[in-house]
């Protein structure tokens, strides 16, 4: 159950008009009271001698009846009360008393002989109430409405519990600011599916993934197509920015800017510096990167996949031993490799790493104050994905984005453990909403090269594939019978013969791949170990194809080693 307390307004009669009317799109049906402050307020909805200026008036007789300079300018409160799409039908009893348990948590009518506000509740979709009501008390006196609106999402939580409705993670004052009712129907006037604070939400989060400095961020900003305003100190110091889409104009024709606190709290420009300080610092990081050295040149998208998929797979090992702030940090970092991600994916992945990345955004704030500086090495995969370019959705491409998809996906887990030890629920909801996400961008981004790896396994002689099955019980008593009998078997068997013939030990490299990592949340753990095995070898992770594999393998049963054979039809991608 959500409740949205909105800032005040100061037409009673003009939101009745609303909360009556038929909607912006005939979706209000049967508007009607289902409570009220003396339980016999007049129902235009239902008594037809009743006005939308007969309610008006007896919920506005208390700020009338004060002289007018002492009127308050914006009086009347207003909040509206939803269920989730899971959740039963309530009745109009149920409604009309969660409206009081509401007016009464928020100071609106407080009960217990307290002075109190007079107020409506109408009921105009099953899944819903409006709750009106005017910021003057029976007495003159002004209501103890301070922090309503996390007033009612207490009580919501405890409505909840005693209804058996869905319960909705509690907040913890690091959301995102959601869009108004107002933004809502202008979107949806404009047919746009996102508001325009949504939008640029996402334009400005994607824009400084793995930027390092102002100019950087503002050339994206920029390049994105948004319009940039900056405000600027007499001493010349930049304090802020704010942004605005070309074609989102107010009443009047002018552009509708949101200032970068507004769209989240970490896209504000101190919090956004934040990275880039840390970054400029000398010192080294984790992994042993010195901080002020020049970062290297991307070659290409393949090749910043594989670099951000081995930053992930580091970044999952400090959950292990890593201090809060350092875990927060690399939190935040990858949601910049999401976003990317999304930025650079190809068209058949390109919508549920968005999803992925959005979904996220929730996951990369908290409470813990990030300890910026460790998260170097993400942010700089973030930032050779974006220089790296689009990504082809085949060949080395296509197969590096399924190995860094596929070490997303445990690092978005290990974030989402971390935030339910913590008990961030709304962080570990979200995260586990992006892991959903990346599973299923995965099975999209995996199947043509796992089909590729396939085939070339299962043209490995008998006698190999039995080898190779022996290596895998013996490295991994407990999980080899369910490998083997995984649809991606044949798969690791190719890649455990490539990884001998490259000189490496397929045993040690399998315990290498399972070791302090659990493999419980995976689907195919054939598959896991493929990637990590490729990676940890640095094998060509798109392989050879079928024909290749049958010229490549003697009649000794040895593969050629995949990094020695060429595709004709499906070259790498050259360095850029």
């Amino acid at each position: 159950m959500i409740p949205s307390v909105n800032a005040p307004g100061s037409r009673t009669i003009g939101l009745l008009a609303y909360l009556y009317g038929p909607g912006t799109h005939e979706e209000h049906t049967d508007p009607h009271l289902v409570a009220s402050f003396d339980g016999m307020s007049p129902d235009p909805g239902r008594d037809p001698k009743a006005t939308l200026k007969d309610l008006q008036q007896l919920l506005d007789q208390p700020v009338e009846a004060l002289l007018e300079h002492a009127r308050p300018a914006k009086h009347v409160w207003h909040t509206s009360v939803r269920a989730t799409a899971d959740d039963r039908i309530l009745s109009d009893e149920e409604w009309g008393e969660i409206a009081r348990r509401i007016v009464a948590a928020t100071g609106i009518d407080p009960g217990g002989g307290e002075p109190a506000c007079r107020w409506a509740a109408v009921r105009h979709a099953d899944d819903h109430i409006h709750i009106i009501a005017t910021l003057v008390c029976e007495d003159g006196s002004r209501p103890d409405d301070f922090r309503s609106g996390k007033r009612a999402q207490a009580e919501c939580r405890l409505i909840e519990k005693e209804l058996g409705l869905h319960q909705v993670a509690p907040g913890d004052g690091t959301a995102a600011q959601r869009p108004t009712s107002a933004e809502r129907h202008k979107a949806e006037r404009q047919g746009r599916e996102r508001t325009a604070r949504e939008e640029l939400r996402e334009t400005v989060r994607r824009a400084v993934a793995g930027t390092q400095n102002e100019g950087e961020f503002f050339d994206r900003l920029a390049a994105a197509g948004l319009l940039v305003r900056t405000r600027v100190a007499p001493s010349g110091d930049l304090l802020g920015y704010k942004v605005a889409l070309l074609d989102d104009r107010n009443k009047d024709g002018a552009p509708v800017f949101y200032a970068g606190a507004r769209l989240a709290p970490d896209l504000s420009l101190p919090r956004i510096r934040e990275r880039w300080t840390a970054a400029a610092s000398p010192g080294q990081d984790r992994e042993g990167v010195t901080s002020d050295a020049p970062l290297r040149s991307v070659p290409g998208p393949a090749s910043a996949r594989r670099a951000a998929t081995t930053a992930a797979w580091q970044a999952v090992l400090v959950f292990d031993d890593g201090d809060d702030g350092v875990i927060s940090a690399h939190i935040a970092a990858a949601g910049e490799v999401l976003d990317a991600l999304a930025k650079t994916s190809a068209a058949h992945t390109r919508k549920q790493l968005g999803e992925a990345a959005s979904a996220f955004e929730r996951a990369s704030r908290s409470h813990v104050r990030a300890a910026r500086g460790h998260d170097r090495a993400l942010r700089r995969a973030a930032r050779d994905l974006v220089h790296g370019g689009p990504a082809l959705g085949r060949g080395e491409d296509g197969a590096s984005t399924a190995m860094l998809i596929d070490m997303a996906f445990f690092l978005v887990t290990a974030a989402a453990a971390w935030h339910g030890r913590k008990e961030h629920a709304q962080q570990a909801d979200a995260a586990l909403q992006a892991a959903e996400h990346l599973r299923a961008a995965y099975q999209a981004a995996a199947g043509h090269p796992m089909a590729v790896l396939h085939q070339q396994g299962r043209l490995l002689p008998p006698a190999l594939q039995r080898r190779h099955a022996a290596v895998l019980r013996e490295a991994l008593p407990e999980l080899a019978e369910q490998v083997l009998a995984e649809p991606g078997w044949p798969a690791l068997a190719a890649t455990l013969a490539d990884a001998q013939a490259a000189g490496h030990n397929p045993a040690a490299l399998l315990a290498e791949a399972t070791r302090r990592r659990e493999l419980a949340s995976a689907t195919s753990i054939s598959d896991v170990l493929v990637w990590r095995l490729r990676r940890t070898a640095d094998l060509p992770a798109y392989g050879v194809s079928a024909a290749e594999a049958r010229r490549a393998t003697p009649a000794t049963g040895q593969p050629t080693p995949a990094r020695q054979m060429q595709t004709p039809s499906m070259p790498r991608t050259p360095h850029r």
